[in-house]
């Protein structure tokens, strides 16, 4: 079993499997404060008067608007929050080798497929509240009550109008359409938001479609597979291709005031297309199984998904709140979308049969 220094140790960078990690102590919390979690909760239905209580969240996001959420349900509840920030996949294996010593409360995580993997491993209990049943759509969460989604993330299909004309394409299966060999440009197989895409596909159309389906979006693949949304918009920018498909929150940075003058200039040249329907993924959280405060680890929860405070934890990443399209001018500029009627919980369900799929095509 791997075996990890107490989070009071975390006050600097430190390694894990090749990829570099930082704990960030939010709120009033410290790091020396962070190894005591304080009095275990009983229930959701405490009083406000959390004075002295703490939680622990391991979260694979990573922005300032985050801290000071965090730093609101401290005021609001008296609870101090402790954050631990690092690579979604890399917290299930340190949460998962922690075992019943994990000093954390809450995982966050992102994309279906990486929740149903958290919870295929244990590594959440159950969590029964009112609050979440009522804010949290059903198709966002999980049947059983182990993680519920905190923000929804679309993938529509992204052109450059100069080379491919949007009016073609109403659908992912249009991707497919000879007419756009070698003009589309595809992140590769790895990323598991294009798994939880074909998943999606898979769901909704059965295997032998999607497999044909497949067959044709990767014929039409201008190689070489990209490693990243940002670049692989960029090359759409540039004209290197004229069609994709990425996750919008990746155009929106380049097109915020905060990003590179180039790479506006180059946003500025793609368009959206949502296709009927489209295809949404999650950011989704939960309490751990060995959660020592799991009553201040639910309230958190709760916190974050509110109308009120989930609007701004969505729009930290240009992402869309739970129910409708927020207010977000960059993302409201894109227009608005029908979701695919496939739930969170089908999308992880369906993961591993998509990735057979995807490496039976050739997806690289």
């Amino acid at each position: 079993m791997t075996q990890h220094r107490p989070l009071r140790f975390r006050t600097r960078a430190f390694a894990l499997g090749g990829a570099l990690w930082l704990a960030v102590l939010t709120g009033c919390g410290t790091a020396q404060n962070a190894a005591n979690p304080g009095a275990e909760g009983s229930g959701t239905g405490a009083s406000d008067s959390s004075s002295g209580q703490e939680v622990n969240v391991y979260s694979g996001r990573h922005y300032n608007t985050d801290k000071e959420l965090y730093k609101q349900f401290t005021a609001k509840t008296g609870i101090k929050v402790n954050l631990l920030e690092g690579k979604d996949d890399e917290l299930i294996v340190r949460l998962k080798s922690e075992g019943k010593g994990s000093p954390a409360d809450v995982l966050v995580l992102v994309d279906a497929a990486r929740i149903q993997r958290a919870r295929q491993e244990e590594l959440f209990q159950p969590i029964n509240s009112e609050a979440l049943q009522r804010d949290v759509p059903a198709n966002l969460r999980d049947p059983g009550g182990s993680w519920f989604a905190l923000t929804r993330r679309a993938r529509p299909i992204m052109v450059n109008p100069a080379l491919v004309d949007p009016a073609s394409l109403g659908t992912y299966a249009d991707l497919a359409n000879p007419a756009l060999k070698g003009k589309l440009c595809l992140r590769n197989r790895a990323s598991v938001y294009n798994q939880s895409l074909v998943a999606d596909i898979l769901a909704q159309k059965g295997a032998a479609a999607t497999t044909t389906w497949l067959q044709g979006l990767v014929a039409n693949v201008l190689p070489p597979f990209f490693t990243s949304d940002t670049p692989m918009l960029r090359a759409l920018g540039r004209g290197d291709c004229g069609v994709t498909v990425a996750n919008q929150y990746y155009l929106a940075r380049m097109l915020s005031t905060e990003a590179k003058a180039e790479d506006r200039a180059l946003a500025q040249k793609i368009k959206v297309v949502f296709p009927k329907p489209t295809h949404v993924n999650i950011t989704a959280a939960g309490v751990t199984r060995h959660a020592k405060n799991p009553q201040a680890a639910t309230r958190l929860i709760e916190f974050l998904v509110s109308p009120s405070s989930g609007k701004g934890y969505a729009a930290a990443n240009n992402e869309y709140p739970l129910k409708g399209f927020g207010d977000n001018p960059i993302l409201n500029g894109f227009g608005t979308f029908e979701p695919s009627p496939v739930s969170a919980d089908q999308l992880a369900r369906g993961n591993r049969e998509a990735n057979a799929l995807m490496v039976e095509t050739g997806w690289k």
